[in-house]
């Protein structure tokens, strides 16, 4: 079971932020949309930060007005279009990498659109510049689907990997699809992860299944009210 995290605090969910013709998984947000999400987060009191900070918050008691800020994949694009606006706003976040796909490609996207995947250098100069770094398994399979000896490959090779990369112990995990099952749950938790989060959790969220809240291209600020209320809603925070 989870282990508890309570109130559960709101995780906004990203991928990509680039300028972009065709987008069938739905996984891109323009770049003038990203800041103007990110200003309507300001607008509202609202700050976006890592997980790590949030977490260290919501344990001292001080994550009022803090809002988690993910973005899956590590897309070469969170260099050049997020970080520039992160900065803008005053904003950190978590950047979760695939660790066994550095320097390459989304293959896991195939037939859609090819998307550039960060560099091991690439991913350093982001840490170095203030964002978390996470792991989102070693080559983003799709784990309740794999078998124990693989599982554990995915959780921990992909931590030694990244964690060498930046010189940084990485404490967050981000399940491949958004799925976690008890046994994923589980591993990530014995592996030494201080947090994860997920998508579609099967049981009772927790701190290593941490629910999260779809961002895209379509959310404008009359949607961007209506995640933030039903976040609310479904955990009884208020946010601000």
């Amino acid at each position: 079971m989870p282990d508890e995290l309570s109130p559960m605090p709101l995780v906004l969910m990203y991928h990509s932020v680039e300028a972009y013709e065709a987008d069938p998984y739905q996984v891109t947000v323009h770049p003038g949309r990203f800041d103007r999400q990110l200003h309507w987060l300001r607008r509202r009191g609202l700050r976006g930060v890592a997980m790590c900070e949030l977490l260290e918050a919501c344990r001292a008691g001080r994550a009022r007005g803090l809002v988690g800020l993910t973005f899956d994949d590590g897309y070469r694009d969170f260099l050049t279009e997020v970080l520039p606006a992160l900065r803008r706003h005053g904003f950190t976040a978590t950047v979760f990498v695939v660790a066994g796909s550095l320097g390459g490609y989304n293959a896991w996207d195939e037939p859609g659109p090819r998307k550039e995947l960060m560099t091991a250098a690439e991913v350093r100069r982001v840490a170095a510049a203030g964002m978390e770094i996470g792991s989102h398994s070693l080559s983003h399979v799709h784990l309740p689907r794999v078998g124990e000896e693989e599982l554990l490959d995915q959780v921990r090779h992909s931590r030694l990997i990244l964690t060498e990369i930046t010189g940084s112990a990485v404490t967050g995990f981000c399940y491949p699809y958004g799925d976690a099952g008890p046994r994923e749950i589980r591993a990530v938790e014995e592996t030494g992860y201080d947090y994860a989060c997920a998508v579609h959790v099967s049981g009772p969220a927790g701190r290593h299944a941490i629910p999260r809240t779809f961002i895209g291209d379509r959310d404008t600020a009359p949607r961007l009210v209506a995640k933030l209320a039903r976040h609310r809603l479904t955990t009884g925070r208020a946010g601000r």
